[in-house]
Parts: C-alpha cells; sequence; structure tokens
C-alpha cells in the first residue's frame, strides 16, 4: 500500500483539527477527547506545547462544526475512521493521548497503525479510563432518561457547568453524549491485547469513573514500559492541572522533543 504523507499538517481534515503545525516539528501529538468531548478541549494546549511538536485533535462527527453529522456509536467504525484520518501524517513519529472514551479509542487506532501500517506511535497516553478488558459500563444509556443520564454525567465533574443549565445546550450535545456512551458500553474486548509501545496513564484522585487498579490494568496491555501518575481531581483533573500535565507528556517524549544541538 502507498501512503501519502503530507509536507505539514492542514486544517481541512473533517477528522482533525490542527492547533500547532510547523514543517520543523519532530514529532506529532494526537489528542482524542472524551465522550461527548469536542477538538477544542485540547486548544490550549497548544501554547503549552515545544516548536517542535505538532498538535492535533480528533474530530467526532454529531458535534461542533461536524453537527449535521451522523455520530458513531461502534467502537471498531469510530478506529477505522480515525486511522485511516491519520495515513496522511505517517512521516512523522506520532504519539496519541485519549482521555477517558479518547483513551479506549486511542488503544484501538494504536493497534491499529501498528498492524495495518507498521507504524505503532512512539507512545500512548492514556487519562481518566481504566484499561478496557477490566473496565465495564454496566448501565445502557438509552435506558435512561434526559434527567438521569445528564445527573450521571454531571457527578464526574462538569467542564462546562452552562451545557447542562442550557435547554437548547443540552439538546444539541445529548445525542453526541449517548452516542458516546453507547459505544463504550458496547465495547467489550474479551482479551488483553498487548501493544509494544510505551503506555503512560493518568488519572485524577478523586475520579468517580475510574479506580487506580483499573487505570494500572494498562500495564497488562504493553510490552514497551508503564508509567501512571495522579493528578489531584475529579474525572477532569486535567482541566486545572494542565500545566502540570502538558509538561509530563513532554518529558516522557525525552528525546523525540529535544530540538537536536
Amino acid at each position: 500500500m502507498t501512503t501519502t504523507v503530507v509536507a505539514r499538517p492542514v486544517d481541512s481534515d473533517p477528522w482533525l483539527r490542527v492547533f500547532r503545525g510547523g514543517l520543523r516539528s519532530r514529532l506529532r501529538l494526537v489528542c482524542l477527547p472524551h465522550a461527548g468531548g469536542t477538538a477544542g478541549f485540547f486548544q490550549s494546549w497548544a501554547a503549552r506545547t515545544p516548536d517542535c511538536v505538532d498538535l492535533l485533535a480528533v474530530r467526532y462527527p454529531g458535534r461542533q462544526d461536524r453537527l449535521a453529522e451522523p455520530c458513531v456509536d461502534r467502537m471498531d467504525v469510530l478506529a477505522d475512521r480515525v486511522t485511516d484520518a491519520l495515513v496522511p501524517y505517517l512521516d512523522r513519529p506520532l504519539a496519541l493521548f485519549g482521555h477517558s472514551m479518547g483513551a479506549s479509542v486511542a488503544y484501538e487506532v494504536t493497534m491499529r497503525l501498528a498492524e495495518r501500517f507498521g507504524a505503532a506511535p512512539v507512545a500512548l497516553f492514556v487519562s481518566g479510563h481504566g484499561a478496557p478488558h477490566v473496565t465495564r459500563v454496566d448501565q445502557d444509556p438509552d435506558q435512561l432518561d434526559d434527567e438521569e443520564f445528564l445527573s450521571r454525567i454531571g457527578a464526574l465533574g462538569q467542564v462546562d457547568p452552562v451545557v447542562f443549565r442550557s435547554a437548547k445546550l443540552r439538546e444539541l450535545v445529548l445525542p453526541a453524549l449517548r452516542a458516546d456512551l453507547r459505544l463504550i458500553h458496547r465495547h467489550l474486548p474479551r482479551t488483553a491485547r498487548r501493544v509494544d509501545v510505551p503506555i503512560v496513564a493518568y488519572l485524577g484522585t478523586a475520579d468517580p469513573a475510574c479506580t487506580p487498579a483499573q487505570v494500572a490494568a494498562w500495564a497488562e496491555l504493553t510490552t514497551g514500559g508503564f508509567r501512571l501518575r495522579a493528578f489531584p481531581g475529579d474525572h477532569f483533573y486535567l482541566v486545572p492541572a494542565e500545566a502540570d500535565l502538558v509538561a509530563d507528556l513532554t518529558a516522557q517524549l525525552g528525546d523525540l522533543t529535544t530540538p537536536p544541538a
């Protein structure tokens, strides 16, 4: 298979939003949002990443500028499409960061990149989510009415409480939220499939969505080394801890983010 590559990221791809891109970059960091989340969640990271790192984020269908498109509620479909979208960017090393649902998607994309293109990411960063082979979402989101559903989502911690107070905004975000939770509810991998990629896992110390033991189980999914770090906070600890988190990500990438002398 011939892989088409690009000299620098462009922002015309519906699946990827570019927040930082340049001809002199040595690495591309691709971020995958949480359930109901958008690429814009990572926009502020651009000011904290080194010049040698391109920062891109995945645009899920069914929200923001892709609002008219149907949501994807199957992991295999979503992971396939994200993987295909990354093919033009394989001319440089990739690192993937996924928060919550995005962690599982990033893991599935990592396997596809390695198996289909021989282009495993240099690192997989997972955040706020237990390893998929030990984590289950028992409650089917379609069995909950809107108030019950939003109450459970709100209990995790809220990035933007205004969304939950506004009837119009809730009407816009609910379909994507339900589709994403449906995707996670149905994602039930039976075996621990390992990747030969270092995995770094992050969590909030007061996250009600996952336990330290569940997050530590990511170690069972890699032959490339594992590290776990906790930050103070709930499921969205990465908002107040943004500076420290991005600094830690950059440090973990080591030589790849250090310009040559």
